[in-house]
């Protein structure tokens, strides 16, 4: 059975949860904390600064950057949300019922509540000015559907590293947002085995791989995201690109482009899927380095009705 866990909100969750939070929050004013179940969610300031620093901030509008929730407030500070595992968000009337899992609820002039759920408890939130929040994101690398990373870059940053493309794709210092699903489905497009070292990737196929995470990362946000057990946006629905991939999750079952069946190995510690009929490994892998698996059931449906979200930015 699929562990709901090895699932992390990656760039097409957030993104479609960013998008969400602008609709409902740009323009409207926060009125401080209103609830507060799980102090260690709250990174910093203490809460009952937060609470007092919040209080009359309007929100500029909500943005991203690699897997992290950025509400731009009025005045220069930043509420950096980190979902982390399980965390969810959602713009509810004050007055509705609180979910069991409820961490914390930002008040907001009007009435309603920005509720932060999170039923592993790893999520964090941090109030930061300018500095800190430039520090806060200094290490990560570039965001893979941003405008400042081409081709020609991306396969020049391949060329310079030997470590495996799997890890390194997986490394939020060479590639902001990535996570395990999305991997796994970039690489099958890109014909590439997940042990093939990064330097030993011709240039045509480094394009390749540039193209296939743009385009999986597109269509996915498109979806929704992804929802396997927790993930939801902001709005609480589900994702459907689940019925779109097609390595990630799937042991057994044929490859949509050759039937031959989709393997699954270990690799840094993460479940990998992969065909490999379509993803030759060029070159033995290093000892230790594979681990096979059994094959796994197929992973449950996700509902029909999630939300679908057009590819505009939000201006």
């Amino acid at each position: 059975m699929h562990d709901p866990w090895e699932q992390m909100p990656e760039l097409p969750e957030v993104e479609t949860v960013r998008r969400g939070l602008h609709q409902q929050l740009a323009g409207r004013t926060f009125a401080g904390l209103s609830y507060l179940e799980w102090p260690r969610t709250i990174e910093s300031p203490a809460p009952d600064e937060l609470d007092r620093r919040l209080a009359g901030r309007r929100v500029l509008g909500a943005g991203r950057r690699a897997k992290f929730l950025v509400l731009d407030l009025e005045g220069g500070e930043h509420l950096v949300i980190h979902l982390r595992m399980t965390g969810q968000l959602r713009v509810l009337p004050a007055g509705a019922p609180r979910d069991r899992h409820e961490r914390v609820a930002f008040a907001l002039e009007g009435g309603d509540e920005l509720r932060f759920t999170d039923t592993r408890r790893f999520g964090r939130i941090a109030l930061l000015d300018d500095a800190a929040l430039v520090e806060r994101f200094r290490g990560l690398g570039p965001e893979p559907l941003g405008d400042g990373l081409t081709a020609a870059d991306f396969a020049a940053r391949l060329a310079a590293r030997r470590t495996r493309l799997k890890p390194l794709l997986l490394d939020q210092s060479f590639l902001a947002g990535l996570g395990n699903i999305y991997v796994d489905e970039a690489l099958f497009r890109a014909g590439l085995h997940p042990l093939t070292a990064a330097h030993d990737v011709p240039p045509e196929r480094a394009a390749a791989l540039y193209a296939a995470i743009r385009e999986v990362l597109t269509e996915a946000i498109g979806s929704g995201g992804t929802t396997f057990s927790t993930y939801r946006d902001a709005f609480g629905q589900e994702g459907d690109y689940y019925e779109r991939r097609r390595v990630y999750g799937r042991t057994g079952a044929p490859c949509p482009t050759c039937g031959a069946q989709i393997a699954r190995i270990v690799v840094g510690g993460r479940g990998t899927h992969y065909c490999p009929t379509c993803q030759p490994l060029t070159g033995a892998p290093a000892a230790g380095e594979i681990v096979q698996l059994p094959a796994r059931r197929p992973l449950r449906r996700v509902a029909e009705s999630a939300g679908r979200y057009d590819e505009q930015r939000d201006t």
